[in-house]
Formats: structure tokens, sequence, C-alpha cells
């Protein structure tokens, strides 16, 4: 026998836009009649707010619904383009630090289309740092900049939820992507915290692939993957990329989950063009409804939920974008294959493997560990010149004008060595790296050595467009070389 929560569980939910309002009716109907015990706030997001000037799409209400609900369940909205208007879910994931975006990416063979059907795969993306920070410059006439940010806790974070994911899900296998062969710094430090965290869950399976020849084997042979973790970007890609050799992106429901509040939606956009027609397919929102109520503690309700659905789905009463005539039985329209999934509450599927959740709440928290901090000290400077001028030349200013303390070490562009040993065939722009350090190693290079070397080279004409201190940390540098150096 079903049961239930002694009080309603508040929630805040936004209809969205585009097709929005039709896919959330449908959720709606379909999880209440399914006997979710919900106490929904409803509040307007994107294009209207947008619309009254807000570049963020969400105002100061639905703001506080969120902190007093924790919980929400958002329908796909129309960012518009240019005039400084900014991604929603980047916003929300970022003020109210959701971390984690999780994405299940199963197979419906034979019912939906694919050609793996023993896949079954979850994509835990990091969902706040990486390239999605938005730190952003242009620096020169041909050089715009985006800063790529990895930390520890963020990363330790992500990939100790992937393990713990595992343990309550009943996954076998965590493995990390990243591309360290390369970025040994940003993406090395994902790749050692995660070996780190791997260590603590001897039970759980781990392996790590470099993200080029991981999504190539993904999209090959994604029956040898089970849960993957990986930094923001990749992730991003990957987790789409994954929905679709499943079957369809359309199917596909996400949660991001935070310390304290969650955001579950469907993982496609607002499809403006298709809006009002009753042609939709829910079934992605309505699978972020489920995560949500797994996450409430609404275990049971989920799963006789999933359950009614995946029984649609085998049924063949199917939404036009997946419609089959060689295994759908009726194509139908939003509304309608609402009322087939609430027509089948109760029953299990007689093919695809039937569901169950934890009767608990599906929360899972994780805890940093504390690490006592490195000493740090700086050792040198880069400074980045605007200039069309030659290396040579550049470089003769800069030796004129590096004084005692701190040498010209090299000279990149694009990362590139060029100076000292550099080669002609070179392509260069107007944008150098020039490399300071202290001329000695056993000596820190004092901040008043490197103010003094900016004004020299100021007044020689080079004035600096960015500066990176270059530091150690317990002795090791917590930079790295140029590519020829």
């Amino acid at each position: 026998m079903t049961t239930h929560p002694a009080k309603p569980v508040p929630i805040t939910v936004a209809h969205g836009d585009g097709i929005g309002p039709e896919i959330m009716d449908a959720t709606l109907r379909i999880i209440m009649a399914g006997g979710a015990e919900l106490d929904v706030e409803t509040i307007q997001i994107g294009k209207a707010v947008y619309a009254q000037g807000d570049t963020a799409g969400i105002g100061t209400e639905a703001w506080e619904s969120l902190r007093r609900t924790k919980v929400f369940l958002k329908a796909p909205i129309t960012t518009p383009q240019g005039g400084g208007f900014k991604s929603l879910n980047v916003t929300v994931r970022k003020a109210f630090g959701l971390f984690a975006n999780v994405r299940p990416c199963p197979s419906y063979s034979p019912f939906v289309a694919t050609k793996h059907p023993g896949m079954d795969v979850v994509i835990i993306r990091e969902n706040e740092e990486d390239l999605y920070g938005g730190i952003e410059h242009r620096q020169t006439e041909d050089v715009v900049q985006c800063l790529k940010l990895i930390t520890r806790p963020g990363t330790e974070r992500v990939i100790r939820y992937a393990f713990e994911y595992a343990r309550l899900y009943g996954r076998s296998k965590v493995t990390c992507f990243t591309k360290d062969n390369i970025m040994k710094m940003t993406d090395g430090l994902f790749h050692r915290v995660f070996d780190e965290v791997a260590s603590e869950y001897p039970d759980i399976e781990s392996e790590h692939w470099i993200v080029d020849i991981g999504a190539a084997k993904l999209a090959d042979t994604p029956e040898a993957f089970d849960v993957i973790v990986l930094p923001n970007l990749y992730g991003d890609i990957l987790s789409d990329v994954a929905a679709q050799i499943a079957g369809s992106v359309g199917l596909a429901g996400s949660a991001n989950i935070g310390g304290e509040i969650a955001m579950f939606e469907a993982i496609h956009g607002s499809a403006p063009p298709l809006a009002g027609q009753n042609v939709a397919n829910p079934s992605g929102l309505l699978l972020g409804a489920v995560q949500m109520l797994v996450h409430i503690g609404q275990g049971e309700t989920a799963a006789r939920v999933h359950n009614a659905w995946l029984r649609t789905i085998e049924d063949g009463v199917h939404t036009s974008d997946i419609y089959d005539p060689a295994v759908s039985t009726a194509k139908v329209g939003t509304a309608e294959f609402a009322d087939a999934v609430i027509a089948r509450l109760g029953e299990l599927p007689k093919t695809l493997r039937a569901v169950s959740y934890p009767s608990g709440t599906g929360r899972i928290a994780v805890q940093v560990r504390e690490r006592p901090p490195a000493l740090k000290s700086l050792v040198g400077i880069d400074v980045f010149v605007d200039s069309v001028e030659p290396v040579e030349k550049i470089a003769k200013v800069l030796e004129a004008n590096a004084g005692p303390e701190l040498g010209l070490v090299m000279i990149t562009n694009r990362g590139q060595k060029v100076y000292p040993g550099g080669v002609p065939e070179t392509f260069c722009v107007d944008h150098w790296r020039c490399r300071f350090q202290g001329q000695d190693p056993e000596r820190p290079v004092a901040y008043e050595q490197v103010i003094s070397l900016l004004g020299r080279l100021a007044g020689a004409g080079l004035p600096f467009i960015k500066t990176e201190g270059l530091f150690t940390f317990d002795g090791q540098p917590g930079y790295s070389l140029g590519q020829g150096q």
C-alpha cells in the first residue's frame, strides 16, 4: 500500500515559455494523479520577466519562493538573444550552489529506436565551475579569453556525490572523463581528486578516460559505462550525446542538486515553433519530476509514475517525436499522452525493466574533507602584453627593463614558446605572455618588485593587459610551462 507524508511538501513550479506550459500541465496532472503530495507555489520566470528588464529572467518573488520551498520544478524557458541577457539556468545553479547535474540516460529499446539497447548510463556533471564561470575578456585586437576555473572543493563535492549516488542506486562503477594530458593543472586536479575519492569507495569500481577517446567509446559502446562524472563543459556536451544515442534528447530529465536547494527540469529547450500545438513530448519534464519525487522522499509515488510511463511507452502510445509505425500503436498529443500515462498508473511494464526507488528521502549529503593549507610563495609574474612588434624587438625592451630582481625567462604566443629559442614558422598574434621570475630561487619575490617592473614596462611603451602571479605551493610550481619550454 502506498504511504504518503503527513503533509504536502512545498515545491516551486515555473511553467516557462514555448512548450513549457503544456508539458508542465501534463507533468503536474500525471504526478498528482499518481499520488504526489505537493504544496505548489507558482512563479513566473523567463521571457515575460526578461521583457520587464530583468537580465536574469527571474524576479525577487521567485527567489523568495525558492528559498522557502528549496525544490524547483522548472519548465524550459526562452532566453532572448543579445542585449546582455543571462542564462537563467546558470544564474540559479550558481546562486544556489547546485553543484551536481544528474542525467539518467537509459535506452527504451525496442520501443524507442536506438543502436544501443543495453545502454543505462547516468551522467553526473559538475554544474558551477569550469568555463561556465562566464569570466571572459577581449584583451587585444585579435584575442579574447575565457577563464577555466576548477576548484578542489567543487571537484571533490561532485565526485563524492557521484560515488554516493552509485551506492544509493546500486551502481557498480564510476568513470571519470578529463583532458588532463593537455590541461595538466585544471583537468589534472579533477583527475587527482577523483583518484583520492575513489580510494574511499573500494566496493565501487573506478576508472579514468581521456575525454576524447572516452566520448568515442561512449558513442560506440555506452554499455561499457555506468556512472560517468566529469567537468562542466564536457558533461554539458556528453550528457546530450548520451541522451540522444539512448533514444531521444526529448525523453531525458535532469536534476540539479545543491546542498539545500534542488532544481528539476527537462534537458531540452522551449521549442517556440511548437508552442500551443499540443504536440510536445512531456516525458523529459515528467522524468525530471520523478527525480524530484525521489529527492523529497516520495519514492513510491515516483516509481508508480515512472512505471506507468514505461508501460505507456511499451504499449506504443507515442508523441510524434518518437512515433515509429513499426512499434507505435498510436500517435498522440501532449494532453493525450498524459491521459495515457494516468490510465496506466498502478501497472508495471512487461518488457522494459520496472523501477523502484528508496521510500525515504533520496537526498545525498556530501562532506568536503578539510585539508591543511599549503605554503604559498610568489616566485615570479606572467605579464601579458599587447603588441604587433616582432618578438625580438619586444624581448629587447623587456630585457632592458627587467631589473636585477626579476629576469625575463621566456615569451610565449598562444601558449607556444617563441623566445628565447623559438622557430620562425610559429604563427603569432598580438598577445604575448612574458614570464619574469626571481633571480635568486632561494628568496621569494616581493610584490613591490613586481609593481616596480610593471611601472618600468609601462614607461617603456609596453603597457600590460593582464598579469598572473607565479606561485609555488609547498615548493611545487603552481603554474604551467609554455609549449616548447
